[in-house]
């Protein structure tokens, strides 16, 4: 089998080769494998604090065939730090490394922090990879290329907002190179907001579009975005108590129209900025039992932890996990679509624990394809499909791979590009179907 070939950049550090490793489409426990992702160890090693739910750490772009861009924790030079990098796989097969350096041209290094010290990556209209990572109520930690080719090196100097704490940068690209990003901005006890900003491609500059939310006593949690044909910016986002809590509520949904400067709910009537927990486009509202709780050690009531959007057209589809009551402490995966004036919501799968990850694509002949990941099992990672009786039928996707988190996007040649951490074994695999 073929060693992949690692790239050197200016200043890059060594690579370290390994094998791919495909992993088996069969599994005694799968519950069918006609359309099992093909899967390949990234010949890197990973860190174990690879692990979140908000994030977007994989881009694709197509030029003379695909292209893969994967954000990851590298290992740092101790147990409790990582080093940030990009796996990039050529349409050949063929992967190389991309470190992030700081302005003394070593690899940046941060502290651990599980779940939110990850990093998130977009590629835009110029061929520039764009990373923010590692920022949990930190300063800007924005890395970027000048050019395709180029070093990945430090412009947090770029961004608006400076001294300002960052936390869950989201991003996204638009069809005519535009970045857009989400993140949570402020670290105050009462109050953090939820901002948006957009990357101009062709005057290479960051600007703040918006506060989409902000509300005394509330925390906003950017949950996903992305852009239709039409260049509207589609966002999903979460409330919680502030000063911050795992257990977060009503997600919410907000659409942004940069033509004309407004924005609107999912039906298209406008909506005054910023946004609170009353004025947004709930899609789950609270239930039996809910609180605003940052008792996170005790708190078992009903709560929404993590949440991924697609477009049918124009049409955002939405995928989250969301325990209630009656579900015996589990959290449950969900999908929800517009449908006049409110949302409609369907259980897709309650028969035991998640992690806190999910995803989701739209597919011309599947319809959506809900991703989730078992907290237990031989297979961890399913997908879900809805028949035309509205039943769902879910398969193991990557049999043999104890992954337990996921992130999914979908390629210009209409396929799902999974991006599956384990961390257990300190390994990062990827999946195509």
């Amino acid at each position: 089998m073929r060693r992949p070939t690692v790239r050197t950049y200016a200043a890059a550090t060594a690579a370290v080769a390994a094998l791919l490793m495909p992993v088996s489409a069969a599994s005694a426990d799968s519950a069918a494998t006609t359309t099992a992702a093909t899967v390949e160890k990234v010949p890197y090693a990973m860190d174990s604090s690879n692990q979140a739910a908000w994030w977007t750490p994989a881009a694709t772009y197509k030029g003379r065939g695909q292209y893969t861009y994967f954000a990851f924790n590298e290992p740092g030079t101790t147990a409790a730090t990582h080093r940030p990098a990009i796996a990039r796989r050529d349409p050949d097969g063929v992967w190389s490394r991309l470190p992030l350096l700081n302005s003394d041209g070593q690899q940046a290094e941060f502290a651990d922090d599980n779940g939110h010290n990850q990093p998130s990556v977009a590629r835009d209209g110029s061929g520039r990879l764009h990373v923010f990572t590692s920022m949990h109520c930190d300063t800007w930690r924005y890395y970027r290329t000048t050019a395709p080719g180029t070093d990945v090196t430090a412009h947090a100097s770029e961004l608006p907002d400076q001294g300002q704490g960052i936390t869950y940068p989201v991003l996204t690209t638009a069809p005519n190179g535009d970045l857009y990003l989400a993140a949570r901005v402020g670290c105050g006890s009462s109050q953090r907001d939820g901002k948006l900003y957009r990357w101009n491609n062709a005057a290479s500059t960051w600007s703040v579009v918006a506060t989409f939310g902000a509300a005394l006593n509330r925390s906003v949690y950017p949950d996903d975005l992305t852009v239709d044909a039409s260049g509207r910016v589609h966002l999903l986002y979460e409330w919680a108590k502030a000063p911050a809590s795992a257990w977060r509520h009503q997600l919410s949904y907000l659409r942004y129209d940069p033509t004309t400067g407004q924005f609107a709910d999912h039906d298209g009537a406008a909506v005054t900025l910023p946004t609170t927990p009353d004025t947004s486009d709930v899609i789950q509202g609270l239930t039996t039992g809910e609180e605003w709780s940052i008792d996170n050690a005790g708190y078992t009531g009903a709560s929404v932890q993590s949440a991924k959007l697609t477009l049918d057209g124009d049409t955002p589809k939405v995928a989250y996990r969301y325990r209630s009551a009656d579900s015996g402490g589990n959290f449950n995966v969900f999908y929800a679509y517009p449908s006049g004036t409110g949302w409609l919501r369907k259980t897709v799968y309650a028969g035991g624990q998640t992690t806190a990850a999910v995803g989701i694509t739209w597919d011309e002949t599947d319809g959506k394809r809900i991703y989730y990941v078992k907290s237990s099992g031989t297979d961890r990672v399913f997908a879900a499909t809805q028949a035309a009786d509205a039943s769902w039928t879910a398969e193991s996707v990557a049999p043999g791979v104890s992954a337990d988190r996921l992130a999914v996007r979908r390629d210009s040649d209409g396929n799902d590009v999974l991006y599956l951490p384990d961390t257990a074994h300190n390994s990062l695999y990827y999946g195509v179907r």
